[in-house]
């Protein structure tokens, strides 16, 4: 793992507020939410996918990828914002965030997030 210098801390705090102010804007959209929690949760999960996990975002399928298993549905907004930011799907589409027929139409429904999340 590599070693976190003052510089890459600055990059990840401002990449954390920028997954925040998806968060807030798809919420916003949507009409309705959990904020706190989402919120409080983007450094760790800026950490995880920026820092921490093995994956790559044109190869959702990569056999050697770390598993994240998300048990809190309430904040799969954070999920869904850091997965955007990371790539696996364009940010645009966080704004479709309880759209009835759309892969983030709920909280946390492996059908929907097809291919995006796998285990």
């Amino acid at each position: 793992m590599e070693t976190i210098n003052d510089i890459k801390i600055r990059e990840l705090q401002i990449k954390a507020n920028d997954i925040r102010k998806s968060i807030i804007e798809m919420l916003f959209e949507a009409g309705s939410g959990h904020t706190a929690g989402a919120l409080g949760m983007a450094d760790i999960f800026t950490y995880l996918y920026f820092i921490a996990l093995k994956h790559k975002p044109e190869e959702p399928k990569w056999q050697e990828r770390d598993r994240f298993v998300l048990s809190n549905g309430h904040i799969c907004p954070v999920l869904y914002a850091t997965m955007a930011h990371a790539g696996y799907f364009p940010i645009d589409e966080l704004k479709t965030l309880r759209k009835f027929g759309t892969r983030l139409q709920d909280l946390l429904v492996k059908v929907y997030l097809k291919p995006l999340v796998w285990l």
